[in-house]
């Protein structure tokens, strides 16, 4: 299900807060959302925009398209179009846990860190960390490499 920024606030305490790119999807994105939804809490998923994603590699699906693939996952149960900060989200949201990959841990961004804390939203890290989009999109674009 899809919420919109105005309807985050209805969700404050009662989730598990993930956020991405999810671009593309790969089986460390499926265990770190079943380890999410494994808190006890329904999960939001927080989706980044298209920009974001740029930042690492040309967008494989928009946003939108991103949405209806991470919606059909039985442990998402809510989706946010991000457009502005997470740091934005998590002071609109206050979801109960802020749930990141293990590779984020001390490396948390400094807002995103005294948001959590300010509104003491407690961050999990979960070791689900099996691959990335990054090295998925590297993987494929050095595969074609090769068969030209």
């Amino acid at each position: 299900m899809i919420v919109d920024t105005d309807g985050l606030s209805a969700l404050a305490g009662s989730v598990s807060m993930v956020d991405g790119g999810f671009d593309p999807l790969h089986r460390g994105h499926v265990a770190y959302l079943r380890a999410a939804a494994e808190l006890g809490l329904p999960v939001l998923c927080n989706l980044a925009p298209d920009s974001w994603v740029a930042r690492k590699h040309p967008p494989l699906l928009a946003q939108a398209e991103r949405a209806e693939v991470v919606d059909a996952i039985r442990w998402v149960d809510y989706i946010h179009l991000a457009s502005g900060s997470t740091a934005d989200v998590l002071r609109t949201l206050r979801p109960r846990y802020y749930v990141k990959g293990a590779d984020w841990r001390d490396r948390l961004p400094e807002e995103e860190s005294a948001v959590c804390a300010e509104l003491e939203i407690e961050p999990v890290f979960l070791d689900t960390v099996l691959d990335s989009s990054t090295a998925v999109v590297e993987r494929l674009a050095a595969a074609l490499r090769r068969e030209t």
